[in-house]
């Protein structure tokens, strides 16, 4: 996400448990973490993190977009493929997988792979080993994989879309991002950040926002995300000449969805309605959901939000080992 890298930005709990989360799971010996967040909540930021403070930090870090590389390429992309494979194959190529040995590599939209590449790396992590296209002897890896999706794939895999094998196996440590319309007043934190990333960008002295353009922000429900928030403001650095941000400079759109909200949209801080699917695994997600909202309240204090769920501290952290929390 350009000009937001280094650190999530915010104050809101959520956000701090997410820190919390990615300093533990980086230091933890685990090679798979599966990253759940809406599109533009900072997925790939917190894959950056987990690998920047992690011992593979003097490693590569390659991150590999899924729903944007061919599916006819992709095996060879991942996995490299060896000279005279399949035509054009003019010479040994390794693939992104061989490229991040011993360091960690993204897979971000990880439900885009087709089943059989999902079936190609569920042997990849059970065996830290894999062939090129076209080769006998396979290759050794010590490569974190950090996967990323945008939904619950609960849904994939009672759809036959995404393997129920690989789907556990990713989820050894899940970590999710809330959407920023459930972050408060984060939304000014990071305006105020992005203002001084791109006050340093433009070579411009805009001092801030004035206090309707403040109630606009908290009122949006900011589809986008962080990534919204910050191309929104990018635009009146490129379009506007004030040294403070109008509403008048705001982009159409978003005074549309404030003035006129959508008939049954969630207002800030309402959860949407999360796809129907499976019994068992919708109850296991909302569960998810109730604990992981209990522990941003209590600042990820267990005994604290085993209080608001009305459990035990011992209930709490049996629950959070069967949904993979721990």
């Amino acid at each position: 996400m350009a000009g937001y890298s280094g650190d999530l930005v915010g104050n809101h709990a959520s956000i701090q448990t997410v820190r919390r989360l990615v300093t533990r799971v980086a230091r933890s010996p685990t090679h798979t973490v599966l990253i759940y967040g809406e599109t533009g909540t900072g997925k790939g930021l917190v894959a950056h993190m987990i690998h920047e403070q992690s011992a593979r930090a003097g490693h590569a870090f390659v991150d590999v977009n899924c729903a944007a590389i061919p599916r006819d390429l992709m095996e060879s992309e991942l996995f490299g493929h060896e000279r005279g494979a399949f035509t054009g194959a003019q010479s040994n190529k390794p693939g992104l997988v061989e490229t991040a040995n011993g360091g960690t590599i993204f897979l971000d939209e990880i439900r885009e792979l087709d089943l059989v590449l999902q079936a190609k790396l569920l042997s990849v992590l059970d065996t830290r080993s894999f062939r090129r296209v076209g080769a006998v002897r396979p290759i050794e890896v010590d490569v974190r994989f950090i996967a990323a999706t945008n939904r619950i794939l609960f849904g994939e895999v009672k759809e036959g879309r995404f393997r129920e094998d690989l789907y556990y196996r990713l989820q050894v440590v899940s970590i999710n991002i809330p959407p920023l319309c459930e972050r408060g007043e984060d939304v000014l934190v990071l305006t105020e950040h992005f203002i001084r990333k791109l006050n340093g960008r433009y070579d411009r002295t805009i001092r801030g926002i004035e206090p309707a353009v403040r109630e606009v922000f908290l009122a949006y429900r900011w589809p986008g995300n962080v990534r919204e928030l910050e191309h929104a403001l990018e635009r009146v650095f490129a379009l506007e000449d004030e040294d403070e941000i109008l509403v008048k400079h705001l982009p159409p759109r978003i005074m549309r969805e404030v003035e006129h909200p959508a008939p049954g949209a969630p207002a800030p801080g309402e959860a949407g309605e999360a796809p129907l699917g499976d019994f068992r695994a919708l109850t296991a997600e909302f569960q998810r959901g109730l604990i992981l909202r209990a522990l941003q309240a209590a600042g990820g204090n267990h005994t604290a939000a085993a209080e608001r769920l009305g459990l035990s501290r011992h209930a709490l952290r049996h629950q959070m080992q069967k949904l993979h929390l721990l």
